[in-house]
């Protein structure tokens, strides 16, 4: 969303040397500004690496980002529905924080620097971030552990969250990246795979530094060692030769999605659990962060992250259920190509995917509507779903034609679900977005599982359109890495402590 900045007085002053002195006082405005955001950097640098407290504000981290990116945060609070934050207000909480030390935790700075908003002193902003900090019984670092994790295949997805378990390594604390395993290629296979990971044509360059170590056959990503394994039997890996133990894997490849196949990988030594990044067969549980995550249990070894479709329309689903219930739909999903389809005509198991996927929208089929009653059985029997592969890499859009219970009209149903998306329990899930711009391409790198675009809603009473766009990608890989976090056990406290809200329609 652009900002509609309010005019400098001096922008008003005829002549050339009044307009030299607005320019010049935006200009010098801006530079201030920058200076702010460039004492900020390495204090969340410090509280990340030393500490390893991953900073968000009102959910959106800050890790790594450029100064630029720092000072779009800010402006993205208000935007959002949220009151103005500034630089001297996030400041002065990382001050507070980087004197307390705290230990590994997710904290949202731009929460806490509501909380202590009209606080003067900075003792008394630290009393106030001891306070929320100990309410959430924050373990110590000693008590911390973390997890290993392996990634079994390495393609768009697999690599997508290797970038994502890289960049929240922190201090070993949580989820461990320790190795990937795949087929042998090439004789320089392990460069490939390097290179694969460094460049993205759709995400974009790794941001850091990515090399080899050809001798002992390991990636090393931002001081990450990932030992690739080269094997094509998921039973017979010793993964504790390699150091790794009780690992989680991350089955990625698609080739097996029932408790027979995928238990294989429970029998290679190291191995504990193993979660599929695709919809699992019954009668796997289908787990969608933010939906059903609380039944997963101890027991629970072999485990499904669903799809990325039914990842971005079931938190959405949920909440319309919640509030005004849902008596029937139509799912259509208008999916960017897959790897799986042509890129010029020719044989393909599946119909019409074998035409060309850069040429052709292409009818075909999903099962995420029905998917969508695994992880919300209230909704069984209820949805039906197809979908329009189109001649984009990354990022789909849903478009979810629902009858529902009780009526409602655009206004109501949009401050309803931007609400949801700032204040309950899906709002890592959930974002809202009000802009005639914006394009699927905006939403690359999205980290939430679905975004609503408001002015698109169409509601007429008890018949309502929404449209909910999602990064089929990185979007799904960060619901994948949450489910990982769960199953381990090694999500980071939240801070501060925020009971969820029941949200409600008109309230």
């Amino acid at each position: 969303m652009t900002q509609q900045l309010e005019p400098d007085s001096q922008s008003t002053v005829d002549g050339p040397s009044g307009h030299r002195d607005a320019f010049d006082s935006h200009r010098d405005a801006w530079v201030a500004r920058e200076e702010q955001a460039e004492r900020l950097i390495p204090m969340i640098g410090r509280l990340y690496r030393d500490h390893g407290v991953v900073s968000s504000i009102h959910g959106h981290r800050v890790i790594n980002l450029s100064t630029a990116g720092v000072i779009s945060a800010h402006e993205r609070a208000q935007e959002l529905g949220h009151q103005a934050l500034t630089l001297s207000q996030t400041e002065k909480v990382l001050r507070g924080l980087l004197s307390i030390g705290p230990d590994p935790a997710s904290i949202d700075i731009g929460r806490l620097a509501m909380l202590a908003a009209d606080i003067e002193s900075d003792a008394d902003v630290e009393s106030l971030l001891r306070e929320e900090i100990a309410k959430r019984n924050v373990p110590t670092s000693d008590e911390a552990e973390g997890a290993d994790v392996v990634l079994y295949g390495f393609g768009r997805i697999g690599r997508l969250l290797a970038r994502i378990l890289i960049s929240h390594a922190g201090n070993g604390h949580g989820l461990r990246l320790r190795a990937i395993v795949v087929r042998r290629g090439p004789k320089n296979d392990l460069e490939k795979r390097a290179s694969l990971l460094a460049r993205d044509s759709v995400h974009g360059p790794f941001p850091g530094s990515v090399s080899i170590d050809a001798e002992n056959e390991v990636i090393i990503a931002n001081g990450t060692r990932i030992k690739v394994i080269y094997s094509d039997d998921p039973s017979t890996i010793d993964y504790t030769a390699y150091g790794i133990n009780d690992a989680l894997i991350v089955d990625n490849t698609g080739r097996w999605r029932d408790e027979e196949g995928l238990s294989q990988h429970l029998k290679s030594k190291g191995a504990s659990r193993v979660l599929l990044t695709a919809p699992g067969k019954a009668p796997l549980k289908n787990i969608v962060h933010g939906i059903n995550d609380n039944t997963i249990t101890a027991d629970d070894k072999i485990l499904s992250a669903a799809s990325c479709t039914t990842n971005a329309i079931t938190p959405v689903l949920a909440a319309l259920n919640q509030g005004y219930g849902i008596q029937r739909g139509h799912v259509e999903t208008v999916h960017s190509f897959t790897n799986d389809q042509n890129l010029i005509d020719n044989l393909h198991k599946g119909d019409r995917r074998g035409r060309s996927a850069v040429l052709n929208m292409v009818i075909t089929e999903t099962g995420a509507a029905k998917a969508v009653a695994k992880a919300l059985p209230e909704l069984e029997g209820k949805l039906t779903g197809s979908s329009i592969r189109v001649p984009t890499p990354d990022v789909s859009l849903a478009i979810l034609n629902i009858t529902l219970e009780k009526p409602t009209n655009k206004d109501e149903v949009n401050d309803y679900l931007r609400r949801i998306s700032l204040h309950s329990k899906v709002r890592q899930q959930i974002d809202y977005i009000e802009s005639p711009e914006v394009v699927s391409s905006d939403f690359v790198g999205s980290h939430r599982a679905g975004i609503v675009d408001g002015l698109a809603t169409i509601a007429d009473g008890k018949d309502l359109v929404l449209y909910v766009w999602y990064d089929n990608e990185y979007g799904y890989s960060c619901q994948v890495v949450r489910v990982l976090e769960r199953m381990s056990g090694v999500h980071p406290v939240v801070i501060p402590a925020r009971a969820d809200v029941r949200v409600s329609p008109g309230a």
